[in-house]
C-alpha cells in the first residue's frame, strides 16, 4: 500500500553505513513505499509504478521492455527511454552509465526495506540526473530473511530472496533474483505476421553486502552482478544487458554532541548487445539492420557529506548538511550496420566521456508548527573525447570519421520548502526548486534503430534544466489520510526526438530509411511546460477493509521555438494527461488477505508529432494471500484480469504493439 508521509516521515532504522533520511524531506512531495507494498510486487519498477505520478516508458514494465526503454520519469512531464529520474540504492546510482536507463532486475523487491519517491525536488543533495525527482532505495538491514518462489502464465518462473547472517560483529546481507518467461507476442490479430515473436525473458542477479562496525562508525562493502537476456518481439532481434557494481561506504550516525558523516565510492560496469531488424510490409520476414554487439561502459563516483542535527536556533532545532559528489562515465558502442541483403557492409564505433561534479549545502529548521528546508548546489559538467568512426567492412576504409568538440559548463540549482502543521492532523506546504540532467553517452553519440524507424545522436546536446513550484495540503490520521498537490514545472533545453523526414529516402549521416520508417534526431528542442494535480488518499472503511486511491493529472506542452516550431502546442511523446488507481484491501480473516487494484491511464502519443495515438487503458489486478503457518504464505495473483488491450507502440504504417495480456501467478513466500 502507498504510505502517505506525515511530518516527520516514519523513522527508518539503520544498521548499515548510511545516513538517515534528512529531516527536510518531509517538506517536499514524498511518497514512501513500505516492505508490505514491495513484498507484493514481482518487479521493482511495477511496485514504483503503483504511484500514478510515475511514468514507465511505453507503458511496459521490465517483464517485456527492451533494456534501452527501461527509463523512468516522475509526473509524466516528458518520459524518455533514458529516464529523467535518478534512482539510487543506499546512495549509489542505479542508472546505467551509458544510457541512463535502469535495469530493474538488478534489485529484487524482497531485498529492500523501503523506498522513497521524491517528486519535483530532486536536485538538492542528489545532484545530476534527478531532473523530475529521485527514487531512493534502502536495502534490508534487520535480521531474518524472505524467499519468494512462483510460477505464472507464459511459462513464467521466478525465485527471489534476501537473507542476513551475523559472523561475530559482521553482518552479511545476501540477495538474489531469477526471473524467466516465454513471453507474449506484442503485435496481435490481422496485423501480426510470421516475423512477430514473443518478448521472452531470462534475468538473474545477485548481491552481497558486509556491514562492519568500526567504533562509532560503520563500513559497508557491497558487490553485485546481473544479466538479462530477452527477445525484442521480432525474429532476429534480441537484447542482452549485463554488468557488475562495487561500492564502499563509511559512515557515522549524527548524535547529540557530534556530527554524522558519510564517505562513499562506487564503480559500475555494464555492457549491452542489441540487435535490430527491418521488417517487410506484410510482416512476413525480417532482415538484420543493426548489430550492436559490444557496448562497454564504466561509471565511477564518490560522495562525501557532513551532517549536524539538533542545533538549537530561534526556538527550534536546526539540521544542516554540507557535501560534494562527482561522477564520470565512459563508454562506446560497437556495431555492424547497412545490410543491403547480403550481410552487413558497415561498422560503427561511437562513444566518449562525461563528467559532473558538484558541491551543496542543505538545511532544515523545525519549530513548534513549522518545518523550513532548503539548499543550494553548484555543478560543473563536461562531455569530452566524443568520436564516431564508420568503416566499409569490405575495404576497411573510413566512410565517416568525426571527432566531436568538447563541451562543458556550470549549473546552479536550489530548492526551498516550508511546511506548517495546522492542527487536527492537517498540514500545508509549498516548495520551489530547480534541477538538471546532462545528456547520456547514448543520447550524445549513439544512433539507433527500432523496426524501420531511425534516430540519430547529437553530440551538441546541453543539459536539460527544470524549474518548478508546488503547493500541497494534507491530512494524516489514524483512520487514513489524503494529500493534494498542485505543481507547475518547466523543462528548458528538453531533449526530444525530432522528426526529420520519412522513408523511403537517403539522409546525410543516417543513410537509407526504408518505406514505412522515419528519421528522427535527438535535439534540445525548446521548452516543456507542465501543470499538474496529484491526489492520494487512504481510508479505513471498517475493521479489515481499507480503501486506497490516487490520481495524477499532468498537462504537458511543448514549445519548439525556432528550432522545432512544428512541435509547439503538442504534448511530449509517451506523456499521458490522466492516470489513476483505486484499490481495496480486505483482511477477510487473520490468515486471509484479498486485494484488488484498478489502473487507468488516458491516451498517449507514440511520436513527437502526436500522429500516432495510443488509446486509453484500464486494467484490473487481483491478489489473494493466505497464511498457511507462521512465516509461510501462499499467494495467487491475476494481472490484467479482463485481458484488456494495452496499446504501447505504433509504427508509421499503423501497426500497433500491445502490452501484457492476462497473466495468472501462484507463489509461495517464506519469511523469518
Amino acid at each position: 500500500m502507498i504510505q502517505l508521509p506525515p511530518a516527520p516521515l516514519p523513522e527508518v532504522i539503520i544498521t548499515a553505513a548510511r545516513l538517515p533520511p534528512a529531516a527536510g524531506e518531509a517538506a517536499f512531495s514524498v511518497v514512501r513505499l513500505d516492505d508490505e507494498t514491495l513484498g507484493s510486487a514481482l518487479r521493482l519498477d511495477e511496485a514504483v509504478a503503483s504511484v500514478p505520478a510515475v511514468s514507465l516508458f511505453r507503458r511496459t514494465s521490465s517483464l517485456s521492455a527492451n533494456p534501452t526503454t527501461q527509463g523512468i520519469s516522475l509526473r509524466a512531464i516528458a518520459p524518455s527511454g533514458a529516464g529523467r529520474t535518478l534512482v539510487t540504492l543506499d546512495g549509489v546510482p542505479l542508472n546505467d552509465p551509458f544510457g541512463g536507463w535502469v535495469i530493474w532486475s538488478r534489485v529484487a523487491p524482497e531485498s529492500l526495506d523501503s523506498l522513497d519517491i521524491v517528486r519535483g525536488a530532486g536536485a538538492g543533495p542528489y545532484g545530476a540526473g534527478a531532473l523530475t525527482g529521485v527514487i531512493v532505495l534502502r536495502e534490508r538491514d534487520g535480521a531474518g530473511g524472505v524467499l519468494d518462489t512462483s510460477v505464472s502464465s507464459h511459462d513464467g518462473e521466478r525465485l527471489a530472496g534476501s537473507a542476513t547472517m551475523d559472523l561475530g560483529p559482521i553482518r552479511l546481507v545476501a540477495s538474489g533474483l531469477y526471473d524467466s518467461s516465454d513471453g507474449y507476442i506484442p503485435v496481435r490479430g490481422d496485423q501480426a505476421g510470421a516475423a512477430d515473436t514473443p518478448l521472452d525473458l531470462d534475468a538473474r542477479s545477485a548481491a552481497l553486502r558486509a556491514d562492519v562496525p568500526l567504533g562509532e562508525a560503520a563500513l559497508s562493502l557491497r558487490a553485485s552482478s546481473w544479466e538479462e537476456d530477452r527477445g525484442s518481439g521480432l525474429a532476429g532481434a534480441r537484447a542482452n544487458a549485463s554488468g557488475s557494481s562495487l561500492s564502499a561506504t563509511l559512515a557515522r550516525q549524527p548524535a547529540a554532541g557530534h556530527p554524522g558523516w558519510r564517505l562513499q565510492a562506487w564503480q559500475t560496469r555494464s555492457n549491452l548487445t542489441n540487435g535490430s531488424v527491418a521488417v517487410t510490409v506484410d510482416r512476413s520476414a525480417t532482415t538484420a539492420a543493426n548489430d550492436q554487439f559490444h557496448t562497454p561502459a564504466t561509471g565511477r563516483g564518490m560522495n562525501a557529506a557532513l551532517r549536524r542535527t539538533g542545533v538549537a536556533v530561534a526556538g527550534g532545532r536546526l539540521e544542516w548538511e554540507l557535501g560534494l559528489d562527482a561522477r564520470s562515465a565512459e563508454g562506446e558502442t560497437n556495431e555492424r550496420s547497412r545490410n543491403l541483403g547480403a550481410g552487413f557492409t558497415r561498422s560503427r564505433s561511437a562513444g566518449g566521456e562525461t563528467t559532473v561534479a558538484g558541491a551543496y549545502g542543505e538545511g532544515a529548521w523545525r519549530g513548534r508548527d513549522w518545518l523550513l528546508a532548503g539548499g543550494l548546489r553548484l555543478d560543473h559538467w563536461a562531455s569530452e573525447n566524443g568520436r564516431r568512426l564508420e568503416r566499409d567492412l569490405t575495404t576497411g576504409l573510413p566512410t565517416l570519421d568525426e571527432t566531436d568538440p568538447d563541451r562543458s559548463g556550470t549549473v546552479t540549482s536550489a530548492r526551498f520548502a516550508a511546511r506548517r502543521d495546522l492542527g487536527r492532523d492537517y498540514a500545508v506546504r509549498a516548495a520551489a526548486y530547480s534541477s538538471f540532467r546532462p545528456a547520456t553517452l547514448n543520447e550524445l553519440y549513439r544512433p539507433f534503430r527500432v523496426g524501420n524507424d531511425l534516430t540519430e545522436a547529437n553530440a551538441d546536446l546541453v543539459p536539460e534544466r527544470l524549474t518548478g513550484i508546488e503547493a500541497g495540503l494534507s491530512r494524516a490520521g489514524e483512520d487514513g489520510g489524503w494529500t493534494v498537490t498542485l505543481f507547475r514545472n518547466v523543462i528548458e533545453d528538453a531533449v526530444v526526438n525530432v522528426t526529420i523526414g520519412a522513408g523511403p529516402a537517403t539522409f546525410p549521416r543516417a543513410g537509407f530509411v526504408p518505406a514505412g520508417g522515419v528519421l528522427r534526431q535527438r535535439q534540445n528542442a525548446g521548452t516543456v511546460t507542465a501543470t499538474g494535480l496529484e491526489l492520494t488518499a487512504e481510508r479505513q472503511l471498517s475493521t479489515g477493509l481499507r480503501l486506497r486511491s490516487a490520481l495524477s493529472v499532468t498537462d504537458a506542452r511543448l514549445d519548439g521555438g525556432g528550432q522545432a516550431p512544428q512541435l509547439t502546442g503538442l504534448r511530449p511523446a509517451q506523456a499521458p494527461i490522466w492516470s489513476a488507481t483505486a484499490g481495496l484491501d480486505w483482511l477477510a480473516s487473520p490468515r486471509l488477505i484479498v486485494g484488488g487494484t484498478v489502473h487507468f491511464e488516458s491516451r498517449r502519443f507514440d511520436d513527437d508529432l502526436n500522429s500516432r495515438t495510443l488509446a486509453p487503458a484500464t486494467t484490473l489486478d487481483l491478489r489473494v494471500d493466505w497464511t498457511v503457518a507462521p512465516g509461510t504464505s501462499l499467494w495467487l495473483a491475476a494481472e490484467n484480469l479482463f485481458d484488456a488491450d494495452i496499446e504501447v507502440s505504433q509504427t508509421a504504417t499503423g501497426v500497433t504493439g500491445f502490452g501484457p495480456p492476462r497473466s495468472l501467478g501462484l507463489g509461495l513466500r517464506l519469511t523469518r
